[in-house]
């Protein structure tokens, strides 16, 4: 029997996830006021994140199997900005607090400002519907 060879994993969805928080930034700064679309683009930030954030165990644990354990350590806190971000701009979504999650996405453009995402790119739209999954409307 042959060797089964998995090539989806954290370390494939980590740049994918980035280049579409990039994406939706850039569209997040072309909103003028706060729509349904701009729900989505805020509310979609939020799980991206979160699927960024739950990815890096998922990536360490390969490293510790082989002792590595500083590299796991400096990759855990090269990463743990996801998480909290994440955390912190759920509940100001939640919470209808504008002010704090314009902050946090700032903050969040700040993180990924290296990446760059080409005009004509196949990511589509991941945050249509973002929204109402995040209040439970879906």
């Amino acid at each position: 029997m042959s060797r089964i060879i998995h090539t989806a994993g954290a370390g494939k969805d980590r740049p994918r996830l980035l280049k579409s928080i990039s994406l939706a930034i850039r569209e997040l700064g072309k909103q003028t006021s706060l729509d349904e679309q701009t729900l989505d683009l805020l509310a979609y930030l939020v799980f991206a994140l979160e699927a960024i954030a739950a990815g890096i165990e998922e990536s360490v644990i390969a490293w510790e199997k082989r002792g590595y354990w500083i590299k796991a350590d400096r990759f855990r806190m090269e990463w743990q900005w996801a998480g909290q971000l994440a955390a912190r701009l759920r509940t100001a979504l939640l919470q209808g607090n504008w002010a704090e999650a314009s902050q946090l996405t700032a903050q969040i453009a700040q993180k990924i400002s290296h990446i760059t995402v080409p005009e004509h790119h196949r990511l589509g739209k991941p945050w249509v519907g973002a929204w109402k999954r995040l209040t439970g409307g879906e």
